[in-house]
């Protein structure tokens, strides 16, 4: 069955609340992308080693590491993702996660990022050799995402029907393509990518609303979630609720409207038959 998570750092800065209101809310698994107003890849070994007692002496699991990578324009050198890659995969090693959160690129400012169609697939085929090579246990999710190379269905299809295997799938984000302008999703986002999808982040969007909880937007996430459980989705489902406050590299929601995106997820998941872990 498919397995909870969240994004606890929309919860607090404070790692002791974002593992209480996890364990409160009944959520195992977190994924860690900020802690102590830090980001993950910006964490010290002795900050990391904090992390990795304290979620452990809590019973809580890393699902996967929200890191940046991909957030770059594409004029940077490439050695700077790949490096970013490198330590990525030595954090997850240290935090017990199989899972690493990646992105396609900004253009350079100024430019358009579909002009570097070649370079974003030859670099982005670099990190998942790199994994191969060296870190076989890892997996890179890749999440479709406002400005990026795959912000829409067909650059992602274009990046899966390439890039797709052991060491790299997909992270279905609904608000996301709503937020790219994409309507009817299940047809035109959701049925192309679903094969290659191995992780959610689950937030909604109405245009005139913004961020809403899950099943009261436009991005049909109950029918999706749905039709990904009777193809056999076992994987995470990560909640990202951006219902306080949603920005380039973060969001935050605070311990109550956290509460209530959580509720709004196991709700929409009993009304659909959804078991969830």
């Amino acid at each position: 069955m498919p397995t909870l998570s969240a994004f606890a750092d929309e919860i607090s800065p404070e790692l002791k609340e974002q593992l209480r209101e996890l364990k409160k809310n009944g959520i195992r698994h977190f994924d860690i992308r900020g802690v102590w107003n830090t980001n993950v890849m910006d964490l010290t070994q002795a900050q990391l080693k904090e992390v990795k007692r304290s979620i452990d002496g809590e019973g809580v699991r890393v699902a996967a590491i929200g890191s940046p990578i991909g957030k770059s324009p594409i004029d940077k050198p490439a050695s700077f993702e790949l490096d970013r890659i490198a330590k990525a995969c030595d954090i997850a090693k240290l935090l017990g996660s199989g899972f690493i959160r990646v992105f396609s690129f900004y253009p350079a400012q100024g430019g358009r990022i579909a002009d570097h169609r070649d370079e974003v697939l030859s670099r982005m085929a670099g990190w998942v050799e790199y994994v191969e090579k060296n870190r076989p246990g890892i997996v890179l999710t890749h999440e479709n995402e406002a400005a990026i190379y795959g912000e829409l269905p067909p650059a992602c299809v274009e990046i899966m029907e390439k890039l797709y295997g052991p060491q790299f799938i997909a992270c279905y984000d609904p608000a996301n393509f709503t937020n790219g302008g994409v309507t009817d999703p299940f047809e035109t986002a959701w049925k192309p990518l679903k094969k290659y999808v191995g992780f959610f982040h689950l937030k909604d969007m109405k245009a005139d609303k913004g961020m809403v909880p899950c099943g009261e937007g436009v991005g049909e996430v109950g029918r999706i979630l749905k039709d990904a459980r009777d193809s056999g989705y076992k994987g995470f489902m990560t909640i990202e609720p951006h219902l306080g406050k949603a920005g380039q590299f973060a969001g935050f929601s605070g311990p109550e409207l956290f509460a209530k995106a959580v509720q709004a997820v196991k709700a929409l998941c009993a009304a659909n038959g959804i078991p969830i872990d």
